[in-house]
């Protein structure tokens, strides 16, 4: 079995790394939160005190951390992956950063001989914990051979999108829908809410319709419960269409109900609701109408 090594042990990180323990692979962990650590050693894992010893001990290191600042300082800060990776091993990024750092950090990491794949998920908790995630993947079609036994404990949707960077591009592209349709929800259950008629009821007719979605079903249903405990944080909703409007900018596109729905995520966040699930755009919807969904 591989020696394999993970770095990033959150909401997401720390059932990935469940599954390729599961599938009987020594998984070298860390985390700055001590307690997943803890978590995955009980159930095998060893435990490592950096970065740098996670990439001293593996052939394949993931990675999943929230943005990217954070996957710099994994990859290149203080005890980083950098210091302690091998010629001929492979760093695998499943966080969601910046396209244009991502070209970057794969130049400088090649140039040490290391392989480098980007692959953002999308799936959220349910997908991670499921083992059903959607995977994003650039980099070397070789190198996403190689890795792709990984990739299929962890999810089952699974697309090499093209070079270093176009796995992190589609994943912007993910969050512009997945955003976009999530204020489209609230937009809908709010409208037949104020109308009088019963958003538990509309939601079930509309998921028998053309407008069925897996957003429909997931986060339709947190707003119609108001269960807005992450999931998926809007902060780091915040963080990925800011990515796709400076993305916009650089490119000379317009993104007009991108930016919408990143102001609405803003009046969230400025609300105390940096930490609650992205279903909680609604909450801005909320605000703007004086009526609540079910009210």
């Amino acid at each position: 079995m591989a020696k394999l090594g993970f770095i990033g042990l959150g909401i997401m990180g720390k059932p990935m790394a469940g599954h390729l323990l599961a599938a009987g692979h020594t998984v070298h962990a860390f985390d700055l939160n001590p307690a997943p650590v803890r978590e995955l050693t009980s159930r095998g894992a060893v435990v490592c005190k950096s970065n740098k010893e996670v990439a001293q001990k593996s052939e394949i290191v993931f990675i999943m951390v929230p943005d990217t600042p954070d996957v710099e300082a994994v990859l290149f800060g203080k005890d980083a992956v950098s210091e302690g990776v091998k010629t001929g091993s492979v760093v695998v990024d499943m966080s969601s950063i910046s396209p244009v750092a991502t070209k970057e950090f794969a130049r400088k990491l090649a140039a040490m001989g290391v392989n480098v794949l980007d692959a953002p998920v999308s799936g959220g908790e349910v997908g991670a914990v499921n083992g059903t995630l959607s995977i994003m993947v650039g980099g070397k079609p070789e190198v996403f051979e190689e890795v792709k036994p990984y990739f299929q404990i962890m999810g089952k949707n699974i697309v090499h999108i093209g070079d270093n960077g176009d796995g992190q591009t589609c994943k912007v592209a993910n969050q512009i829908v997945v955003a976009l349709t999530i204020e489209a929800v609230g937009e809908a259950l709010l409208f037949a809410s104020k109308a009088g008629a019963d958003p538990k009821k509309v939601r079930e007719a509309l998921l028998g319709g053309f407008a069925q979605s897996r957003i429909l079903e997931l986060q339709g249903e947190r707003m119609i419960r108001r269960n807005f405990g992450p999931g998926f944080r809007v902060r780091l909703h915040q963080k990925d269409l800011n990515l796709a409007l400076e993305g916009a900018r650089s490119l000379g596109l317009s993104l007009p109900n991108t930016a919408i729905a990143a102001q609405l995520l803003n009046a969230v966040a400025v609300q105390g609701g940096s930490d609650l699930d992205h279903s909680a755009l609604v909450l801005a919807l909320e605000g703007l109408a004086n009526h609540k969904i079910g009210a």
